[in-house]
């Protein structure tokens, strides 16, 4: 097993009908009781697809990205490049619609080095995107600095011609990419939160997949002006040490947080993910859990008073990432090839507070390389009819949600594409 996944992770590539049949998923296990039901009412290709302008240049790899909702416009950003990993091909591209369906370009961003991490911030009355500057070697991941630009306030925005006749972004739409004084961070989520603009960020992403075996920092920073970062919580500014890095958050009813950090290091807490939790009058001060899953690329929200998140399943060792053998680095490298050579699906999950558990609830339609989720809050094109409150707007990246079954490495080296998806979470 330890050499046919070293054959896998060094070419990426296999004989797909043999391996579906050799690691034939297990059937999902039953949703977790909660007060909603779920179901995916309706999924859409966003990129590539008709919609988009021919000025938008769309490469192989289209993954890392973010949506918001702003001005009476959806604003999507996403980085598309000729590969998964990093190189100088990457590109961050911004486009706008208000039907979700034909969309208007809107700026377009390269620096001849890996861009990623595309993040939203709507924040009184303005509105910016961050993203993560790294190296252009696709050999090692290089983390160097968070960088912004800013939506700037069109005069006359209802005089724009129709999206289908503009081939370039409207004149100072959004500024040059900008430094905001965080170096070496990965910024992973933002959001707004009373008024205040948050930030989960991590630093020491040098040392992931490598032999020098360096704690990482997951911090927690705040803004009022989308420019000036602090930490959120002055006692505790580094919420956690360890092998923590993508981290996401949300406020609970009642001021107190829930968090959830990937934890593919592993750390004295364990291996896989940690769950998180603080009091609303120390939101830095985290005190965490592991779970043996590894809930990559976490998104968390509250709906309707549940906590749920978007985050990668592993389809194989019934979800797990930690397989319990050795120690050190060498336990980190069994674990990473065993999971990066098995299938994935995108996931919602719901958090019980009673219990301090996280439970599976659904599979978007997804599959290979996929899950990079970010959620808007209603569907605006649902019929009159639909409950909107019941509705929430996903977008996410996956290898073609129609192909064939394929291992996470394997996917790494195909197309990606982005979707959208309608979900339903109805009163039970």
């Amino acid at each position: 097993m330890f050499w046919s996944d070293i054959g896998l992770l060094l070419f990426g590539r296999c004989d797909t009908v043999a391996w579906a049949a050799a690691h034939a998923p297990p059937a999902p296990p039953p949703a977790s009781l909660g007060r909603h039901t779920a179901r995916v009412l309706e999924t859409r290709r966003i990129v590539p697809s008709d919609g988009l302008p021919p000025s938008v240049d769309v490469k192989r790899s289209n993954n890392n990205l973010d949506v918001t909702r702003f001005g009476g416009r959806t604003y999507l950003a996403f980085r598309t490049a000729d590969s998964h990993f990093a190189g100088d091909s990457t590109v961050i591209q911004v486009v706008s619609s208000d039907d979700e369906r034909t969309w208007r370009r809107e700026a377009r961003f390269a620096l001849g080095r890996d861009l990623r991490e595309p993040r939203w911030l709507p924040l009184d009355g303005r509105l910016f995107l961050y993203v993560s500057v790294l190296g252009s070697s696709s050999y090692a991941f290089e983390p160097q600095r968070v960088d912004v630009t800013e939506l700037a306030a069109l005069e006359h925005p209802a005089a724009l011609p129709p999206p289908e006749e503009i081939d370039a972004p409207p004149s100072g739409a959004f500024g040059p990419l900008e430094h905001i004084g965080l170096p070496g961070r990965v910024a992973w989520r933002t959001r707004v939160i009373d008024g205040r603009g948050y930030m989960t960020a991590y630093y020491g992403g040098e040392h992931l997949y490598s032999l020098v075996r360096e704690p990482m920092a997951v911090e927690l920073f705040a803004t009022t002006d989308g420019r000036h970062w602090l930490p959120a919580d002055p006692a505790h500014p580094v919420v956690s040490r360890g092998g923590g890095s993508e981290a996401d958050f949300a406020l609970l009813p009642g001021g107190s947080l829930f968090g959830v950090i990937r934890n593919e290091e592993g750390d004295a807490s364990g291996w896989g993910s940690k769950l998180c939790r603080a009091t609303a009058g120390a939101l830095g001060a985290w005190t965490c859990t592991s779970d043996p899953r590894k809930f990559d690329s976490p998104d968390v929200f509250v709906h309707d008073g549940e906590v749920y998140f978007f985050a990668r399943r592993n389809l194989a060792n019934e979800g797990r990432y930690d397989l319990g053998v050795g120690s050190g680095f060498l336990r980190m490298l069994r674990n990473q090839l065993s999971y990066i050579t098995q299938a994935k699906r995108c996931s919602l999950w719901r958090y019980d507070r009673e219990t301090g558990k996280v439970g599976f609830v659904l599979d978007l339609p997804s599959r290979g390389d996929t899950c990079f989720a970010s959620v808007l809050p209603d569907d605006p094109t649902a019929p009159a009819a639909a409950p909107a409150a019941d509705r929430l707007v996903v977008y996410d990246y996956s290898s073609d949600v129609d192909g064939p079954e394929l291992p996470w490495t394997a996917g790494q080296r195909r197309p990606t594409y982005i979707y959208r998806h309608v979900l339903e979470l109805a009163p039970r």
